[in-house]
């Protein structure tokens, strides 16, 4: 299974939703806040130039045919000039890009344009977390749209194209930002130096990629070290070896932690019973699931799901990586 295949695999795993975009024509002097309320957001600068504002972090520029991806849901700012502007002076763009629309959104004043492609959409922050914790802040792609990819150029294309009116609309939105997300994600997986060990780099490795697919898409299955080291094709030992080095933990950790996020997106937005959810995560009884799962989370998954319910109730979420150590294996 290639790169991409895997990847679209994972990402079907956290629910890509909700895309919204706009068209912005800024006139200098221009400054807009994109408040992103948790979501991943793009920037497609088409025209002009553009400086990215992240807080404590250098900012950005951003030219014609630039692409940045700000994956882990932070406010931002973009501004005509390299300079630092107060909160209070700047435009909320937030406004103007829900719901989405072809129209251009025009701000600022009557100086040199800039015009951008601005996008914001929702990704589950737990089952996105090895995601989102093996990126960085901002992604940039360079250039992109000077000589579009056949697959940037069909994306603006629909969404010079779509009309908000027509059944669908909503998920043809969500595959379009789904379709530009994973190409910027694949094309920073690929550029990843040799060497480098993270969550990512398992994504173009020909052995541990088809182990996460795998993993990802049979999540209730038996899994044991042997099983997936005969889907990578090689030694017990090898293998382990290998998913060790690159992931930073065991094969069966990785297996535990991602079925905890699945049973907490499950108790969060479905009324599953609570021992169908343990059967859909690979455990052998609600008992074994629950005792798991209260380890992990200090509550059982009944009593989680009815303070999630509760009006201004937050729970605080523990770290599904206490799995690795907790868990031990469903029975």
């Amino acid at each position: 299974m290639d790169t991409l295949d895997t990847l679209s695999q994972i990402l079907d795993d956290i629910h890509l939703s909700g895309g919204e975009f706009r068209y912005i024509q800024a006139g200098a002097p221009w400054a807009f806040a994109f408040c992103t309320e948790g979501r991943a957001a793009f920037h497609l600068v088409l025209t002009g130039e553009a400086w990215l504002y992240l807080s404590n972090e250098a900012p950005i520029r951003l030219e014609p045919g630039d692409m940045a991806v700000v994956m882990n849901g932070r406010d931002h700012a973009l501004q005509h000039e390299q300079a630092v502007i107060a909160p209070a002076a700047l435009t909320d763009l937030v406004p103007g890009i829900q719901g989405h629309s072809r129209d251009l959104l025009k701000v600022g004043g009557s100086g040199a344009i800039t015009t951008t492609l601005s996008a914001r959409f929702r990704l589950d922050a737990d089952l996105g977390r090895p995601l989102l914790a093996a990126m960085p802040s901002v992604l940039v792609m360079r250039g992109i749209s000077e000589s579009p990819p056949e697959w940037l150029r069909i994306g603006l294309d629909f969404l010079a194209n779509e009309g908000s009116g027509r059944p669908g609309h909503q998920a043809i939105i969500n595959r379009l930002v789904g379709i530009l997300f994973i190409e910027c994600v694949r094309d920073y997986v690929e550029g990843l130096p040799e060497g480098t060990n993270n969550w990512l780099r398992a994504l173009r490795d020909p052995a541990l990629s088809p182990v996460l697919a795998a993993i990802h898409q049979r999540p209730a299955h038996p899994w044991t070290v042997p099983d997936l080291a005969g889907i990578a094709c090689l030694s017990r030992s090898a293998f382990a070896e290998r998913f060790g080095s690159v992931m930073g933990q065991p094969p069966l950790s990785y297996l535990a932690e991602h079925r905890m996020r699945l049973a907490l997106w499950q108790l969060r937005h479905t009324q599953q019973p609570v021992c169908r959810i343990a059967e859909m995560v690979g455990y052998g009884s609600e008992t074994a699931f629950s005792q798991a799962f209260k380890r992990i989370y200090g509550s059982s998954p009944s009593h989680y799901r009815q303070q999630r319910g509760k009006a201004g109730a937050t729970p605080s979420h523990a770290d599904p990586a206490a799995a690795a150590t907790t868990a031990g294996s469903p029975g």
